[in-house]
C-alpha cells in the first residue's frame, strides 16, 4: 500500500536543517548573538575591573589646587628604566609667557622673559614613586558665566593600589606652591561670585617701611597676633571669631600701604573688596565674605565713598550705591556672616559713617592715621638717608626746615600754623632727592599744601580748586 506526503512534511526541521543556506544563516546569528553576548560582558567585566582596580581624581579649574597640579606636572622628572622612559613623555604642552623689564632698566630698557611650559590639553602618563598617573587635561564646551572662561578639569588615574601616591602628589604641589609664593603677597579680588588672585604676586612689603606714629603700628601688630593666638578663647564663649579694625585719616598717611605691610608680617593675603563697584549687591557681597581664601585680611576701601546715597530702591530696581547700608552691616555681623576673619575698613572722613557701622563687634579698634609728625618725618629720613647721615646732622637740619615751615602743625613760635602734610609727600621728596640730602632739604617747601600756598598768594582756596 503507498504512503501519503502530507504537504507539512516538505517544511519539516530536517528538511529547514538540510538546508544549506537555513542552517548557515542560523549559524551565522547565532555566531554574532554570541559574539554581542560576548562583547557586551567583556564592557561589564572591564567596567567592573576598572571599578575595581582604578581610582581617578577629578581637580577642576575653579579649585585651587589646579594650577599647583599644572605647576607640579610641569616639574622636569628623569625617566629610569626602559618603560618609563618610553611612556611617561608629555608630547602636548601649553605656554604661559610672562614679560619683566631687565633688572635696572627704565621702561624702555629690554625686556626679559620668562616662559612656563606645562601639559597641553590630552591625555599624558607621568611617574611618581612606584605609580604610574594617567593624566587627562580637558576643556569643556561649558563656560563660566560670570566671567566667560571655559570649564576645564585635570584627571589622574592609577591603580587602586597605588591611591596613596595622591596624598604625595598633593602635598609636593602644594609645597611647589607655596616655595613658588614665598616672601610675597597674594592679592585677590572678587571675579563673579569667586576670588580670583589680582595678577601676580607682590613682593612683601618689611612693616619697618610703613612709619607710623609713635605706638600706633605697634598695638595694631599686637591686638592682631593676639587675636590669632585665641580663637578657642572664643569658642568657648560662644562669640564669633573675627576682629574688625577701622582706620580713618587724610589721604597718604598710609593706611593702605599699612595693611599690605602687616599681610606680609603675618604671611596672610589681602582680599580687596570694591563697594562700589557695579554689580555688586548685598547678597554677592554676603557671599563673598563668607568664602574668603583662607589666611586673608579683608580690606574694605573708602567705606564712606560707597553711601553717598541711601535711598531706597526705584521701580526700576536701581539705588544709588551697588551695595545697601544695611546690607553691608549685615555681611560684617549678620546671621550669615562669616567666621574666622580679620576686617580692615578704612576712610578718609570717619564723619560720614553711621554710628551703627562702626559700633563695637563690626569695628572692634578705630585709630587715627593722620598727617606726619616729626617722629615719622625723622624715622623716614634716617631709612632713606641713614647709610649717608651717620650723625644725624642733616635730619636735624631738615627736622628744623619743616619747623620753620610750620608743617608740624604749629610754627616755630608755637602758635598754630593749621598746615600739615603727608607722609606720601615726604616720600615723594626723598624719592626725587634719592641721593642728594641737600636737595631735600631745600625743596622742603614743596611739601606745603598746594591749597594753603594758593591761600597765602591771595587766591581763595575755593578758586584755587577750581583752576586745578
Amino acid at each position: 500500500m503507498a504512503t501519503t506526503q502530507t504537504p507539512s512534511s516538505l517544511f519539516s526541521l530536517d528538511a529547514l536543517f538540510d538546508n544549506p543556506l537555513f542552517a548557515g544563516g542560523i549559524g551565522l546569528a547565532s555566531l554574532g548573538a554570541a559574539a554581542a553576548f560576548a562583547r557586551r560582558g567583556a564592557i561589564v567585566v572591564l567596567g567592573a575591573a576598572r571599578r575595581r582596580l582604578l581610582v581617578n581624581v577629578e581637580i577642576s579649574k575653579q579649585d585651587p589646587a589646579y594650577p599647583w597640579i599644572l605647576a607640579w606636572l610641569s616639574q622636569p622628572r628623569e625617566a629610569t628604566g626602559f618603560i618609563a622612559s618610553r611612556i611617561t613623555r608629555i608630547h602636548n604642552l601649553s605656554v604661559t609667557t610672562t614679560t619683566t623689564n631687565a633688572r635696572g632698566a627704565g621702561a624702555g630698557g629690554p625686556v626679559s622673559a620668562s616662559f612656563f611650559l606645562q601639559p597641553g590639553y590630552g591625555r599624558h602618563v607621568v611617574k611618581f614613586g612606584n605609580a604610574y598617573i594617567a593624566v587627562n587635561r580637558e576643556k569643556h564646551s561649558t563656560a563660566n558665566m560670570n566671567t566667560g572662561e571655559p570649564h576645564e578639569i585635570v584627571q589622574l588615574t592609577t591603580l587602586w593600589a597605588h591611591r596613596h601616591a595622591f596624598e604625595g602628589i598633593f602635598a609636593e604641589a602644594h609645597k611647589l606652591a607655596a616655595k613658588a609664593n614665598e616672601g610675597k603677597t597674594v592679592v585677590y579680588s572678587a571675579r563673579g561670585m569667586e576670588w580670583a588672585p589680582l595678577g601676580d604676586s607682590r613682593k612683601k612689603r618689611p612693616l619697618g617701611s610703613v612709619i607710623l606714629d609713635e605706638g600706633v603700628k605697634e598695638s595694631i601688630v599686637a591686638d592682631v597676633r593676639d587675636f590669632l593666638s585665641r580663637q578657642q578663647w572664643y569658642v568657648d564663649r560662644g562669640i564669633p571669631y573675627r576682629r574688625g579694625y577701622l582706620l580713618f585719616g587724610p589721604p597718604g598717611s598710609g593706611k593702605s600701604s599699612f595693611i599690605q605691610a602687616l599681610a606680609g608680617e603675618l604671611d596672610f593675603g589681602v582680599a580687596m573688596v570694591n563697594l562700589s563697584e557695579m554689580g555688586m549687591t548685598d547678597d554677592k557681597l554676603a557671599y563673598l565674605l563668607t568664602k574668603l581664601p583662607k589666611r586673608c585680611l579683608l580690606l574694605l576701601e573708602d567705606a564712606d565713598a560707597a553711601f553717598v546715597n541711601r535711598r531706597q530702591r526705584d521701580a526700576d530696581g536701581y539705588s544709588g550705591a551697588s551695595v545697601t547700608f544695611s546690607g553691608l552691616l549685615n555681611a560684617l555681623d549678620g546671621v550669615a556672616a562669616g567666621e574666622e576673619r580679620i576686617a580692615f575698613l578704612t576712610t578718609n572722613h570717619i564723619d560720614r559713617l553711621d554710628p551703627a557701622l562702626i559700633r563695637p563687634g563690626r569695628v572692634d579698634m578705630m585709630l587715627r592715621i593722620g598727617e606726619a609728625t616729626r617722629y615719622q618725618a625723622g624715622q623716614m629720613w634716617d631709612r632713606f638717608y641713614g647709610d649717608e647721615d651717620t650723625d644725624g646732622s642733616q635730619k636735624e637740619l631738615f627736622l628744623r626746615r619743616l619747623d620753620e615751615l610750620g608743617l608740624f602743625g604749629t610754627n616755630s613760635d608755637g602758635t598754630p600754623s593749621n598746615r600739615h602734610t603727608s607722609t606720601a609727600a615726604i616720600q615723594g621728596l626723598f624719592l626725587f632727592n634719592k641721593s642728594d640730602m641737600q636737595g631735600a632739604i631745600d625743596m622742603a617747601k614743596g611739601l606745603i599744601p598746594r591749597d594753603l600756598e594758593a591761600e597765602e598768594d591771595g587766591v581763595p582756596m575755593k578758586q584755587a580748586k577750581e583752576q586745578r
